[in-house]
């Protein structure tokens, strides 16, 4: 799984207070969800995420549990997040929505606005504006099952038909 998009860099401990606020988890839609992801931190966020890799520090979607968060950011045409490090229920959230995660040290090697190629499997980042490649922590197993499905419940679809 290779995905290519146009880098947003940011900084540590992104909450999902901060990708969806609590204000929007009425909606269920994740175009609207969408509509609204990144505002208290970024208000420009949604006319720029459409093809977007967020690169971010440590503890991304650190706080509550929130499955929107990571619905949120997929719904505002984000491609994959490549974090330092991710809390445990937003990685997994991310997974089971179909939003491509991995764990890189690539902030601070990567510029706002780098085009950058994210290699799930081998847990590569490409930088295309510099040729740097960063290593990071490739998926597998399940979770790389699920995404490649396009998420649990289209994991849960095909596995159920066999």
């Amino acid at each position: 799984m290779e995905i290519r998009g146009r880098a947003l860099v940011y900084g540590d401990k992104i909450d999902t207070d901060v990708i969806i606020p609590a204000r929007y988890l009425v909606y269920t839609d994740p175009a609207v969800l969408g509509q609204h992801a990144m505002e208290p931190l970024d208000p420009e966020f949604p006319k720029k995420a459409k093809g977007a890799v967020i690169v971010a520090g440590r503890a991304f979607g650190m706080g509550s549990s929130r499955e929107q968060a990571a619905t949120a950011l997929k719904g505002a045409g984000v491609l994959a997040v490549v974090a330092e490090s991710f809390a445990r229920i937003f990685f997994r959230n991310a997974i089971n929505v179909g939003l491509p995660v991995l764990q890189a040290p690539a902030r601070g090697r990567v510029r706002d606005g780098d085009e950058v190629v994210v290699r799930v499997e081998t847990g590569e980042v490409v930088n295309l504006s510099t040729g740097e490649v960063i290593k990071g922590k490739p998926l597998s197993g399940l979770a790389l099952e699920i995404l490649k499905a396009g998420g649990l419940t289209e994991y849960l679809k095909i596995r159920g038909s066999k």
